[in-house]
């Protein structure tokens, strides 16, 4: 079983609580919008970080992290992308790769709106934690732990932070 702590768009801004949600947590994905490379350091000290960059990140994070990223975790097929849409909505650059070769999970982040749907069309689970950053127009700060399992995707929970 591998414990997974998500998070996206933090915007530079890393909450001290992020470290004791995920303390039990085998490693931490991040949906992009890191902010700086600090972040980045501070998070990958912690635990095994995987990150996509996201559209704010710069040329050090870009450099670093791909746009997509595809992996597979235990028996789940992985696919992490920051600006990715949501099932019937999926954004243009990636509509057509997700449709002929589905992922079992798909991440993303860039809304700041915290969704789970399961896209019954192409039997996918679809993340995206919302925004665990300062920045931005949401009211609650969140953040998502779940496991994989072989190839189940369970224990899924979502993480409000203080303001």
């Amino acid at each position: 079983m591998t414990r997974i702590g998500l998070l996206s768009d933090t915007h530079s801004f890393l909450d001290d609580a992020v470290f004791k949600h995920f303390e039990l947590c085998d490693e931490i994905w991040h949906a992009g919008d890191f902010g700086n490379i600090e972040l980045v350091d501070k998070l990958a000290a912690f635990k095994p970080l995987r990150g996509v960059y996201g559209n704010i990140d710069g040329k050090e994070i870009r450099q670093t992290y791909p746009e997509n990223l595809r992996f597979k975790c235990e028996d789940v097929d992985v696919w992490m992308t920051h600006i990715g849409g949501y099932p019937d909505r999926y954004d243009l650059r990636i509509r057509n790769e997700i449709y002929a070769n589905p992922p079992a999970l798909f991440i993303s982040g860039h809304s700041h709106i915290l969704k789970v749907i399961y896209d019954k069309k192409i039997n996918c689970l679809h993340l995206n934690p919302g925004a665990a950053g300062k920045q931005g127009w949401q009211k609650v700060r969140t953040l998502m732990r779940f496991n994989i399992d072989g190839n189940k995707i369970q224990d899924l929970q979502v993480i409000e932070l203080a303001k």
